[in-house]
């Protein structure tokens, strides 16, 4: 799922292109996409654009009348400039919205259609629309620490909460946990002030960094390489990868559609964390270093003929 850096580039770009423009239509591909019904997409038509902005992993199109087209990527979502009159993209072209410079494509490469489209009239309606977590680029201290204790949850979910956190996702907590040196699974009402002032200050500068990043990557040139696994991540999308701090190999765990990946020697002192599945089926097996890992697959090798020797 795009999160905060990439959102707030396609922000800077489409603003670029669209602000003071007029929107000249409205193509909807996918029943599934528009999640309103008043006012209509056709009522945007005809309108000029007044800002473009984010909330949260949310991209805000601000036109006159107070209207706002309010696109979610979820997933699999994406955004594409493309010269005027270009077609949506075959089975996962979502919508097109044309402006005299060129036509911004939404599409999703998912089976499963998440993305959405809101059409609002209205500040009150716009902020029913918003989550409400903290934004987490520029925010104090003592409001960060009040984000985060307000409810006692793992770090990972907390940061990945959108009531809690604006914008930030399952990739960039991975970094901002490693970056601070914190296990994801510690609970946040568990944390010294010290350790909340560490993650803070990760917080600002990981997501300061990737944006001026991706910033410097895209250039001139529209977004079109947004995804949450990158290779200069530390830790995110790294499985049994080095750690870039420490060498060691960086572990993870899987749950439905959202992974943890740590490192066990900057993280976590030394200790495994129990996978939820994994720990149903090998009970108090499960293996609390990486050494112990390390024991428990040699032995399943040799049980199976393959010597002690991993392959």
């Amino acid at each position: 799922m795009p999160e905060l850096p990439d959102v707030e580039l396609y922000v800077e770009h489409l603003r670029r292109r669209i602000a003071g423009e007029k929107l000249l239509g409205v193509r909807l591909r996918s029943s599934f996409l528009l999640r309103t019904v008043q006012p209509r997409p056709a009522d945007a038509v005809g309108k000029i654009v007044r800002d473009v902005r984010r909330m949260g992993k949310r991209i805000v199109v601000e036109l006159d009348g107070e209207l706002f087209l309010v696109l979610h990527l979820m997933i699999a979502g994406r955004l594409q400039w493309k010269p005027p009159g270009a077609k949506p993209p075959g089975r996962i072209g979502l919508a097109a919205f044309d402006f005299p410079p060129g036509t911004l494509l939404f599409t999703e490469a998912a089976t499963r259609k998440r993305a959405s489209l809101h059409v609002v009239r209205g500040t009150e309606a716009l902020a029913a629309l918003d989550p409400g977590g903290l934004e987490p680029l520029g925010s104090s201290l003592a409001a960060f620490r009040e984000a985060l204790l307000r409810e006692n949850h793992t770090l990972k979910r907390a940061l990945t909460d959108p009531h809690l956190f604006s914008g930030i996702g399952n990739a960039y907590s991975d970094e901002l946990l490693h970056r601070a040196r914190l296990s994801p699974v510690k609970t946040t009402r568990t944390m010294k002030d010290e350790e909340i002032a560490r993650l803070h200050a990760a917080t600002q500068a990981v997501l300061t960094e990737w944006t001026a990043r991706l910033r410097a990557q895209a250039g001139d040139t529209f977004p079109a390489k947004v995804t949450a696994f990158r290779p200069e991540m530390a830790v995110h999308g790294r499985y049994g990868k080095p750690c870039p701090a420490c060498g060691s190999p960086v572990q993870r765990i899987v749950h439905a559609e959202n992974e943890v990946n740590y490192c066990t020697v900057c993280q976590t002192g030394g200790k495994l964390l129990a996978d939820r599945a994994l720990s149903r089926l090998l009970r108090e097996d499960w293996p609390r270093t990486i050494e112990e890992l390390d024991e428990l697959r040699v032995a399943h090798r040799a049980r199976l003929g393959f010597g002690g020797k991993e392959g």
